[in-house]
């Protein structure tokens, strides 16, 4: 009796001192998120597109969500992923999807953030990449983990540190590495600063302009949950933007970089 309840004692204190550390037992789970910050003509600095694709607010036609290319219609198009389920959140994530692998244990979760709040978007996928932000959701009785707690992390969008400045740098906060992607022009060049303390492994970004479209991350999540390396995610990362984009091998190789 006694030793149980020095066990009892001893996985309480555990649990607790877990949770006062923001430790959580889904910690880097097999999940997949993706921060979309959706096209936005008003609210951002980007060329302009035409306007039923490039309303922040309307997800359903919006050029990088609900167009042809656009992250929930290609990965429900796609053999590779089971489509779950949508759910609207609130005026700032205006849509969630959440994708279950075909024959892995992967989950998949983006969401659609409004354009008017890029930097909502951009300051959420920062610290969730250096663990300060985390959460975890409920998938058909299932607990996964989200943001932080993922195993990768993605951004898709314009870049809008570009036309605006995130407070100081992301530091880790639980010495755990977490791999990224960030599909949006020049993002090594602006992303790299703030990401440097924040213990990441960059596994895709770029060297100059570019156009987020879904494609090229897809692919990229392919060798990723194959387990292949740092070289051959990349490489199915720019063979897709090739492909779609019509830019050449040479050119997509170029743009599309990893590491530091």
């Amino acid at each position: 009796m006694k030793s149980y309840r020095i066990i009892l004692l001893i996985t309480c204190f555990v649990a607790i001192s877990s949770k006062a550390l923001g430790v959580s037992s889904d910690s880097l789970s097999n999940t997949i998120h993706i921060y979309v910050a959706l096209c936005d003509n008003k609210y951002q600095g980007i060329v302009k597109v035409p306007v039923k694709i490039g309303n922040g607010q309307d997800p359903d036609n919006n050029l990088y969500w609900g167009c042809g290319y656009g992250i929930r219609t290609y990965f429900k198009k796609s053999q590779e992923w089971k489509f779950i389920k949508t759910e609207k959140i609130d005026s700032i994530k205006l849509e969630r999807v959440i994708f279950k692998h075909a024959t892995k244990d992967y989950y998949l979760v983006a969401d659609a953030y409004n354009g008017k709040h890029i930097y909502q978007c951009t300051k959420d996928f920062m610290n969730s990449s250096c663990g300060k932000l985390k959460e975890s959701i409920d998938v058909d009785g299932k607990k996964i983990g989200i943001a932080g707690n993922s195993k990768l992390i993605a951004y898709i969008g314009h870049d809008g540190l570009m036309d605006f400045a995130l407070p100081g740098t992301f530091e880790n906060t639980d010495k755990q590495t977490r791999d990224v992607i960030v599909l949006a022009c020049y993002s090594k060049h602006f992303f790299s600063p703030h990401l440097k303390r924040a213990n990441v492994n960059p596994l895709v970004w770029t060297s100059h302009l570019m156009a987020p479209e879904a494609y090229t991350i897809h692919d990229a999540i392919t060798g990723y949950i194959n387990n292949e390396s740092r070289e051959e995610i990349r490489r199915r990362a720019y063979l897709a933007y090739s492909k779609f984009q019509k830019c050449g091998e040479k050119a997509a190789r170029n743009l599309l970089v990893s590491g530091w």
